[in-house]
């Protein structure tokens, strides 16, 4: 398929990326000629679509069969404000590649310009379905080191509990969850409430017994 025309004007904006998670990321441009219907990918493309490149003639109907059926009108949506306000705009999009993998994009396009007239939309395709699968690794890992951190709390200030009132572990459990309740906080924050009061006790009955300890010494 024939390159984009030399007469054809790229982006009038420089694109930079906002972080490194995307500077990593596989990225594709793709260019769209208006009056030819022609499109043509760069080799990135077609490997986030799951082919090599040239196995298939890129169409905007086949960019579109790979769209999952809920994203389409987004980004019909897409094509129309990029070819007919121009951009750079940009968009996430699910896709399903040639092999039924599913790919978390973003699409960032622009108006082509030739001879001072809009020819077509210009662009790049990146692939951040690595970046979305690390990102909801470290969340699920940050959710359950936060759970053991609650659940440390929570043993702490049911220890506490029994110890200054004798019930038994489900029953210091379940007087913690009623003032969760009735305060409208998390079970989690009672018990740290719980546990920084005990430690506070603690500490100032301690400092008595020094003090006292250093008034006997000074006999």
């Amino acid at each position: 398929m024939p390159e984009p025309s030399d007469d054809a004007t790229p982006p009038r904006t420089q694109w930079t990326f906002p972080n490194e998670k995307f500077e990593n990321s596989l990225t594709g441009t793709f260019h769209y000629d208006s009056g030819s219907g022609q499109v043509h990918w760069s080799d990135e493309t077609y490997l986030i679509h799951g082919y090599r490149p040239g196995d298939v003639v890129p169409t905007l109907e086949l960019g579109r069969a790979h769209l999952l059926p809920e994203v389409r009108e987004q980004a019909a949506t897409f094509w129309q404000e990029v070819l007919g306000h121009g951009g750079p705009l940009s968009t996430y999009l699910s896709l399903r590649d040639a092999q039924g993998g599913l790919r978390q994009v973003l699409v960032v396009g622009d108006q082509l310009i030739t001879n001072e007239q809009v020819s077509g939309a210009w662009g790049l395709l990146v692939d951040l379905t690595r970046s979305v699968r690390i990102d909801s690794r470290q969340v699920a890992d940050r959710a359950v080191a936060a759970s053991a951190v609650s659940r440390s709390i929570i043993e702490q200030a049911k220890g506490i509990i029994i110890g200054q009132t004798g019930v038994t572990a489900d029953q210091a459990y379940r007087l913690i969850s009623q003032r969760s309740q009735d305060t409208n906080r998390k079970v989690a924050a009672v018990a740290q409430q719980i546990v920084e009061k005990a430690s506070g006790m603690a500490s100032k009955e301690a400092e008595a017994q020094h003090a006292a300890r250093q008034i006997i010494d000074s006999f």
